[in-house]
C-alpha cells in the first residue's frame, strides 16, 4: 500500500471515530442530564465514557492500519474503511450499552431513594395497624392461623 493511500486510510478512519465520539458525547450529555439532578454530574460521566470510545476506537484503527488488506491501493483502503466501520458499530453499540447501565444505576438509587423518603413521610399510625385483619378473637399486629375447617385446629405446614 502506498503511502497516500495510507494516509487517505488514516484521515477517513479519524474523521469517522472523531465524528461518531461527537455523535456519543453530545446524545450521552442529554442522555445522563437528568440521571443524577445534575447536569454537570451527567456531562462528566459523559466525558469519560466518550474519552474511552476515542482511545480505544483509534487504537483499533492504529492496527487496522498495519493489517495487509486487498491487493491494490483502492481495494486496500476500502476493505480497511470496511473492517473500521463495522468494529466501530461494535465500539457505539459499547458505548450506548455503558451509558445506558450508568443511567439505569442512577434511576434505581433515585427509586430507593423516593421509597425511603415516603416511608419516613408514612405516620406513626399507619406503621401500628395490623398487617392483616385479626381472626374474630384474636388481638395484635400478628395473629395466629385460623383453624382448619375439617380438624377445627390450627394448619400444619
Amino acid at each position: 500500500m502506498s503511502t497516500n493511500a495510507y494516509l487517505s486510510f488514516l484521515a477517513i478512519g479519524i474523521a469517522l471515530v472523531l465524528v461518531d465520539g461527537q455523535i456519543i458525547y453530545r446524545s450521552g450529555r442529554r442522555y445522563l442530564a437528568n440521571a443524577y439532578g445534575d447536569p454537570g454530574a451527567g456531562a462528566s460521566m459523559t466525558r469519560l465514557v466518550t474519552v474511552l470510545f476515542h482511545l480505544g476506537t483509534l487504537g483499533i484503527l492504529a492496527l487496522i492500519s498495519t493489517v495487509d488488506i486487498g491487493g491494490s491501493d483502492l481495494p486496500g483502503v476500502v476493505g480497511r474503511v470496511g473492517v473500521l466501520l463495522l468494529i466501530l458499530a461494535l465500539a457505539h453499540a459499547a458505548t450506548l450499552g455503558a451509558l445506558a447501565r450508568i443511567r439505569g444505576e442512577q434511576d434505581v438509587a433515585d427509586a430507593i431513594a423516593h421509597r425511603d423518603e415516603r416511608l419516613a413521610r408514612r405516620s406513626e399510625t399507619d406503621l401500628q395497624a395490623p398487617t392483616v385483619t385479626p381472626v374474630p378473637g384474636q388481638e395484635g399486629r400478628h395473629p395466629d392461623v385460623s383453624p382448619s375447617l375439617e380438624q377445627r385446629s390450627p394448619y400444619t405446614a
